[in-house]
């Protein structure tokens, strides 16, 4: 991934909830309903992560997620089940 550049305008904690999907922070006039927005994601602390990538409707789990990496897959959910990874921020 050399010369890759991420840029974000809006970060936010992430609580993995099974029910809910990562509610964006910024202005939702533009996502009817408050739908979820798709994000990316960075990993502070090690560990599983299971996610909603933004086009399924079937979850994936990421083992083994080294702390300090950036997911490349746009989600709208971070599952509490099976996540063990801590210090997640969604950026968009």
């Amino acid at each position: 991934m050399a010369n890759l550049k991420l840029q974000t305008s809006v970060a936010a904690v992430v609580a993995p909830n099974d029910a809910l999907n990562i509610p964006y922070p910024g202005d939702n006039t533009a996502s009817p309903n408050n739908s979820a927005w798709p994000c990316v994601l960075y990993v502070g602390g090690a560990g599983n992560l299971r996610v909603l990538p933004a086009g399924n409707t079937t979850p994936v789990t990421l083992f083994g997620v080294a702390a300090g990496t950036f997911i490349p897959i746009q989600v709208v959910r971070v599952y509490s089940t099976s996540t063990t990874a801590t210090n997640i921020l969604a950026l968009w």
